[in-house]
């Protein structure tokens, strides 16, 4: 039996409530006042950590290098705001709050360097943020808001009106107001997770991703066809597409008002497209988390897909978008998710544990088991491979055979089990959905 790894209930982490803000005139003002000094705060930081690095490279061979870390940048940045004479007024604790963001992505880039992976999967160091490029963000501590009267109060007295289309579960502990693409402003507020058990069912179920039909599973009634959101927007999306290509201004001048009328017109037909996906995804992941006590999935990462031939498609299927949705509805309301390695699940035999000797090509859609002689849908018998691989394979289970040879592919277990349901076990009070 492979090793499972459990999360306990503290570990379900915390949620975000976004809700759209109703913002005046003179709050849209001190917001983008206070967004031009963390933008420069940033910018600042990232200069002087472009100097430093500079400097160690050119440095003689012997000489101790100088780190660049968060001490350095503050000292740095009090002498500089000195120097060039920076209102050091704003949200509390000033706008240096944007620190720990940009250890964050320096830390990552340096650790794939370190790691030697290849340029195109490296993490990126930290770019400057036009102002004309980058949208606003604002990240406020506990301290540097507060919550009067279903209205959001900012540090430096900008006040807010939110509009509450569902109550917060718990007191926030940060909030982030930014402006999306489409110059909506929006509140985030991040609140501890609360876990809503649902009644225990006795039935697992294996999901396989794939891009004729996002999910495939061990029960028919569960399967997710393809939505084809995007193919019905398509049209409209390259028309606009084409205004912006027939408008656009050589790069370095400001763009005209019909420019950005056609890409606001493309970013909101995005958006929309992305929210029906969304919503697909999320009633989908609630009826599968409902009805199912565990869930056997495949840990399929669509990222590798975005060079190939069939990255119009990954995209279309909303592959990540869904597992993510399927994740967190599990965590919510205490189903056990079992992360399943994708290696060889549509080579091997959900039957007898046979592996074939040979990848599968795509146009091959039926698996036909050398050994035993058992021909089944591929993408089925891939699901049901993700219920030996989790452990998730009782004896006397129609369709489900003898322990499956497991190698070095493990399945993790990332959401507890329903308090009083069943066990991840091999015995038989499971049954197949």
């Amino acid at each position: 039996m492979m090793e499972t790894r459990q999360e306990t209930m503290e570990d379900t982490g915390h949620a975000r409530y976004t809700h759209r803000l109703r913002v005046s005139a003179t709050a849209r003002a001190a917001l983008e006042a206070e967004w031009g000094r963390c933008r420069w705060v940033w910018n600042e930081c990232v200069a002087k950590s472009r100097q430093q690095h500079i400097a160690n490279r050119t440095r003689p061979d012997g000489a101790p290098k100088v780190t660049c870390g968060p001490a350095e940048l503050d000292k740095m940045l009090t002498e500089a705001r000195a120097a060039m004479g920076v209102d050091a007024r704003g949200r509390f604790g000033t706008a240096a709050a944007d620190h720990p963001g940009l250890r964050k992505v320096r830390a990552k880039a340096q650790k794939d360097t370190r790691d030697r992976l290849p340029v195109h999967r490296r993490a990126g160091v930290p770019k400057p943020k036009k102002k004309r490029e980058a949208l606003p963000s604002l990240n406020y501590t506990r301290r540097g808001f507060r919550l009067k009267d279903g209205r959001l109060h900012l540090a430096g007295g900008i006040v807010l009106t939110v509009v509450w289309s569902r109550e917060l579960p718990a007191e926030p502990s940060s909030v982030r107001v930014y402006q999306d693409a489409l110059g909506h402003w929006c509140a985030s507020f991040v609140v501890p997770s609360t876990v809503e058990p649902l009644p225990a069912t006795g039935v697992v179920i294996g999901i396989d991703w794939g891009v004729r039909e996002i999910a495939t599973t061990t029960s028919d009634a569960h399967d997710l066809p393809h939505s084809e959101h995007g193919k019905k927007a398509a049209q409209r999306l390259a028309k606009y597409q084409r205004q912006m290509k027939r408008r656009e201004r050589p790069k370095g001048r400001a763009q005209s008002k019909g420019y950005r009328k056609a890409r606001r017109r493309a970013a909101k037909l995005h958006k929309k497209v992305a929210r029906q996906r969304q919503d697909t995804a999320r009633k989908w992941a609630k009826t599968v988390v409902r009805d199912h006590d565990h869930i056997a999935v495949e840990d399929f990462r669509p990222k590798f897909l975005a060079k190939t031939s069939m990255a119009r498609k990954a995209a279309a299927a909303a592959i990540g978008a869904t597992k993510t949705a399927l994740i967190e509805m599990g965590r919510k309301h205490g189903r056990a998710v079992h992360l399943v390695h994708p290696a060889h699940t549509t080579m091997d035999c959900a039957h007898c544990g046979a592996r074939a000797r040979h990848a599968l090509p795509l146009g091959m859609r039926t698996y036909n088991c050398t050994a035993g002689g058992v021909s089944s849908p591929r993408d089925k018998s891939s699901a049901h491979v993700m219920l030996h691989r989790a452990g998730l394979n009782p004896a006397g289970v129609e369709c489900v055979g003898r322990g499956h040879p497991q190698g070095d592919h493990a399945a993790r277990a990332t959401n507890p089990p329903v308090e009083g349901g069943p066990p991840p076990s091999t015995g038989g009070a499971l049954k197949q959905g």
